[in-house]
Formats: C-alpha cells, sequence, structure tokens
C-alpha cells in the first residue's frame, strides 16, 4: 500500500477545519470504504455537506471528489493497477484463469442471492405489456443493452438498444407510459443515462433498471434488478458487473418467453429456420 497519501491527510489534519477534520478522520480509519463510496455517502457518514467534502479534497491539492477518489483508490491498489484488482504481476497463466472465473463465479452467486422474484416477477409484466421497449445504456452497459435488443426482438417485440446519450434524449422524449424502459448502468450515475431516465420518467413511462442499490438509477427505478458487484470501474474494466448485468438481461429475455408461452415457440421457429441454410453442413 502507498501510505503517502494517507500520511499526507494525517499530517494536514490539525490545520483543516473542524468540518474538513472529520472527513479526513473518516478516510483515515475507513480508506478502503471511502474509495468505494459516492460523494453523498462519504458526507453522511462523516456528517458533513457534501461541499465540504469538495473542500477537505482541494485543501489536499486535488481538483474535487473524482479525482481525489480515484488517486485514493490507485493508492490502496494490492493488485495491477487498470487490469484487475485480484491480479498480480507474478501471476502465473493458471492462477489468472482461476481469479478471473472465481470472481466471475461469486458475483454471479451474489446476484443469485440477492435477486428479487417479486421485481422480476413486476419486471416481466411490464415488458410483456409494452408497446415498445428501450434498452439504454453508456460505454460498456450499451454493449449489454445491444445484446439484450438482441434477445428481445426475436420475440417479434419491437425493441430498440442505444448507447448514444444525444439519441437517448430524443427517444426517451418520445416514450410514454405504454411503453417501458430498460436502463443498465453499473455505477448507476452517469449524468447522461441519468438525463434520458428523468425525461422518460416524466412523460409517464416505466423504468427497469439493472443497476447497483442505493443509486441515482435506483432511486428513479419503477422496478429495481439489484446488480450489487465489488468492482470499482472507475479504476478498472468493467468485468463482473457486465457478467451480471448480461445474466440478468438473459433472466428477463426467459421470463417473457415463458409467459407468452406457444407464441414465442412458433416465433423462434421462423427465426431459426431463416438461418438454417446459412450455415455449412
Amino acid at each position: 500500500m502507498n501510505e503517502s497519501m494517507l500520511a499526507l491527510i494525517e499530517k494536514r489534519l490539525t490545520g483543516l477545519s473542524a468540518a474538513e477534520r472529520k472527513v479526513g478522520q473518516l478516510i483515515l480509519a475507513q480508506p478502503q470504504d471511502v474509495a468505494k463510496s459516492a460523494l453523498g455517502d462519504v458526507a453522511r457518514q462523516a456528517q458533513v455537506s457534501e461541499p465540504t467534502v469538495i473542500r477537505f479534497c482541494r485543501s489536499m491539492g486535488y481538483k474535487g471528489w473524482p479525482d481525489f477518489k480515484i488517486k485514493l483508490a490507485a493508492s490502496l491498489m494490492v493488485g495491477v493497477p487498470y487490469v484487475h484488482s485480484s491480479l498480480n504481476a507474478r501471476d502465473g497463466t493458471a492462477v489468472l484463469a482461476a481469479k478471473v472465473l472465481d470472481n466471475a463465479v461469486s458475483a454471479l452467486l451474489r446476484i443469485r442471492n440477492d435477486v428479487s422474484a417479486d421485481h422480476i416477477d413486476r419486471a416481466i409484466d411490464l415488458l410483456i405489456g409494452a408497446r415498445r421497449i428501450e434498452f439504454y445504456g453508456v460505454g460498456n452497459s450499451g454493449i449489454v443493452a445491444a445484446d439484450a435488443q438482441h434477445k428481445f426482438f426475436r420475440f417479434d417485440l419491437a425493441t430498440v438498444a442505444y448507447s448514444d446519450s444525444h439519441v437517448q434524449l430524443m427517444a426517451a422524449s418520445l416514450l410514454g407510459s405504454k411503453d417501458v424502459l430498460v436502463a443498465i448502468s453499473h455505477s448507476g450515475r452517469s449524468r447522461e443515462l441519468l438525463d434520458a431516465v428523468k425525461l422518460a420518467r416524466k412523460n409517464g413511462c416505466p423504468i427497469v433498471a439493472i443497476t447497483a442499490s442505493h443509486t441515482p438509477l435506483a432511486d428513479l427505478a419503477t422496478v429495481l434488478l439489484r446488480a450489487d458487484t465489488q468492482e470499482d470501474t472507475e479504476i478498472y474494466s468493467p468485468m463482473i458487473s457486465r457478467l451480471a448485468h448480461l445474466a440478468l438481461i438473459d433472466v428477463l429475455a426467459l421470463g417473457v418467453a415463458l409467459r407468452r408461452g406457444q407464441e414465442v415457440s412458433r416465433v423462434l421457429e421462423k427465426t431459426k429456420r431463416s438461418l438454417a441454410d446459412r450455415r455449412e453442413t
């Protein structure tokens, strides 16, 4: 662990205001937790305002909370910076494979244990009754949105996936109470996605959110499908969270298929036949 950042905080603690000192003391006591927390969570735990946390970061020489949080997380890393939190540069291929796959299995088991059957039922009800289903995701979540659209359009449903924030805003403005927006995000804090979700919600469109709990996106959801994974995507590329989101999309897709019964089987049979002569025997 790089202790210079924490040592600097401890050294400057007495020169801070009483409120900023509370922030510093919280960070010194729980550096790992703070590095994974949102600005509002840190403010609540330190019993100060969010502007106070930002002032503390600037007192320490950082541009603000995002800059401070990233540097703090980097200073606490035990893995390979920006590659994977569990990997060590000396790990061999067998260890590499075992760690990556074990992390994936553990994350999926956690999602299985946390998932709410009632929430899934409500989401499936909304999807089955929707005039139109739109899947939104930004960055890596945009890939998951595209995968979802690929699964659902084969059920002969009106579906589309958007990953461009400008297109999301325009499309969201046209959604209404008979449509469903499925918003996908690991952080649940992407400003562009939140703007589109707020617009759709203002129009009365139900929101199915696949995201972490206690996030702005979760708060906007009509139905929340929790995807809480121990992964800091501000430092590392999303891996585990992507698998969790894909698994939840599969649950929804299969749930819709089972509810629609033989109708879906006939539709899928048509799509399979359309590709039959495209494959080598």
